[in-house]
């Protein structure tokens, strides 16, 4: 008996002990990929302070020195405030159009049944495999002849139209899943249709919600062919057109451009720590309901 309970305890502590090493190997590669896929990021902060001379003999080592005036002229060059105000804007209205549209257009396919209910998922599941870049041409011959090239529309409504379907695709699967029992006691109460989606399944959708809102920030924020094509104003250029002045077809001046990327790239990382905790609930939502 003793001899019995002597082996389940060193199969125990064997166990143990191999689930240790088990959970530090998971956490070394979790920590080995965390490094490589930060490392960029730390790189591109790195190379702004660097004098260009520094940028080309030594890439990857520290800076010698703290070149903040990058920063100062790299903004006044670039016109970085009337850039970043415009693709405030353009975003800001983007997303307020798709996540609305969105979620009103998912909450009918999701809890309503009518006739054309499967072809307009199916419709919009065809959206979704539409080369975007492929509409550009079209796209600026029905902007110029209704007269919104070089307005802020010309970028808002492609921006909405081709989000809308993945949208609508993300919202409408998270909102199939809730029980209609719901709704139906809801209806039961009194509440009309307009109260149920904006009392109930908005709330209820903001996981699925928050899923498109960060993919539909990231895509809208740094979008550079829309804008180049569609505005020709200074006055409207969006940010990533302001980054395109510090390279021409005989130089780049890399110091100044790394240190514009790294002012463009700090509203997404201040979007992220904000809403890290809404964000991880959405993708982790999306991805099981979806």
């Amino acid at each position: 008996m003793e001899q019995a309970s002597t082996m389940n305890m060193g199969t125990y502590l064997r166990g143990k002990k191999g689930k240790i090493w088990t959970r530090g190997m998971i956490n070394t590669l979790l920590a080995i990929y965390a490094i490589v896929t930060l490392y960029p990021l730390f790189w591109l902060f790195m190379s702004s302070f660097k004098t260009n001379e520094e940028f080309f003999n030594s890439p990857f080592s520290l800076p010698q020195g703290l070149q903040w005036d990058n920063f100062v002229r790299a903004w006044e060059v670039a016109g970085m405030g009337i850039s970043l105000v415009n693709s405030t804007i353009v975003t800001v209205i983007s997303l307020a159009l798709t996540l609305v549209l969105g979620a009103l257009s998912a909450y009918v396919l999701a809890r309503f049944e009518f006739r054309l209910r499967t072809a307009t998922m199916g419709l919009l599941l065809l959206g979704m495999l539409i080369p975007i870049h492929s509409t550009l041409v079209p796209l600026f011959i029905i902007m110029k002849k209704i007269g919104l090239l070089d307005t802020y529309w010309a970028l808002i409504l492609p921006y909405t139209a081709f989000e809308l379907p993945l949208a609508i695709f993300v919202a409408a699967a998270y909102l199939t899943s809730i029980p209609k029992e719901i709704e139906e006691a809801a209806l039961i109460d009194g509440t009309g249709y307009w109260g149920i989606f904006l009392r109930m399944m908005l709330p209820l959708s903001i996981p699925a919600l928050s899923t498109v809102a960060i993919l539909a920030f990231l895509r809208y924020w740094n979008d550079f062919a829309f804008a180049l094509v569609f505005i020709s104003k200074p006055a409207l250029k969006t940010l990533p057109l302001s980054l395109s002045v510090f390279a021409t077809g005989y130089a780049t001046d890399y110091k100044l451009t790394m240190a514009a990327l790294s002012i463009a790239v700090l509203p997404t990382i201040l979007v992220f720590l904000v809403f890290q905790e809404q964000i991880m609930k959405g993708m982790t939502a999306g991805a099981v309901k979806g």
